[in-house]
């Protein structure tokens, strides 16, 4: 699939955030050359199209003061772990979730749940909360901390005449 040369130039000004002003759709219109209601209107076909798959916003959870930040992992019955995923993942505490399959020996976890708090009590609390929801499907469970923030952005276009 090919893009247009102006929906290059749109995906490329939205790809490193959008700007922190009340209407970052009228600034990156004024920036393109466009009207605001076009920059609105490709976005929307863009993700129509499936050419982009969001507009979102990645917080920095260290400067939101949520500094214990924490991948809980859970082993969970395989037929069990779709329908407890979707249970742990609606909650309001748990900012990602899915299902990656085991590596056995060395992991055997399948269902894994983002928890963010203030401290590391914080988040065990959050997720002694998850341990008592899944009850007896649990056999193991850990949580993994965070100790910095390595990567928050997709993939990049590159600049015109990169390979």
């Amino acid at each position: 699939m090919s893009i247009s040369p102006q929906d290059r130039a749109l995906i490329k000004a939205c790809q490193a955030g959008l700007p922190l002003v009340p209407e970052p759709y009228a600034q990156i219109a004024d920036q393109l050359d466009m009207a605001q209601v076009d920059v609105m209107n490709r976005l929307e076909a863009l993700l129509g199209q499936g050419v982009i798959r969001r507009v979102g916003i990645a917080p920095n959870h260290y400067k939101l003061g949520m500094a214990a930040n924490g991948m809980t992992v859970w082993d969970i019955d395989d037929a069990e772990a779709e329908e407890l995923g979707a249970l742990i993942g609606a909650m309001e505490d748990v900012t990602h979730c899915y299902l990656r399959p085991r590596k056995r020996p060395v992991w055997p976890y399948n269902l894994f749940a983002m928890l963010h708090g203030s401290t590391r009590d914080e988040v065990e609390e959050k997720r002694q909360h998850i341990l008592q929801l899944l009850g007896p499907a649990v056999r193991a469970h850990d949580v993994l901390y965070s100790t910095q923030i390595l990567k928050k952005t997709g993939l990049r276009l590159a600049s015109k005449g990169a390979t």
